[in-house]
């Protein structure tokens, strides 16, 4: 298995939104993903309570049944289709993949 996790840290504006109402689409865009890639086991995310000034505010988790089920999301069309608008609202990104 092939848990997958990227942390976003958002723009303060962008798109004409603030970081709120864009974590909220990211999330719905996000969740939009969840049983369209086969091999893909579970999907969550998640939006920072903390109010932390070093936390990230948007978490993806996800499971993959094994490195080409991971492939296939990253490559599936519905997946590519949210990458522009993560790229226009973020200011960093962290991920890490690691198998269990």
């Amino acid at each position: 298995m092939i848990k997958h996790i990227v942390m976003w840290r958002l723009k303060e504006r962008a798109l004409d939104n603030d970081r709120e109402t864009n974590a909220h689409q990211l999330k719905e865009r996000l969740e939009a993903l969840r049983g369209k890639v086969p091999g893909m086991l579970s999907l969550e995310v998640g939006l920072d309570l903390s109010g932390d000034p070093d936390a990230a505010h948007v978490v993806l988790y996800s499971e993959f049944e094994d490195q080409d089920a991971l492939e296939r999301y990253q490559r599936h069309p519905d997946h590519e289709a949210v990458k522009p608008f993560v790229k226009e609202i973020r200011s960093e990104r962290r991920v890490v993949d690691y198998a269990i």
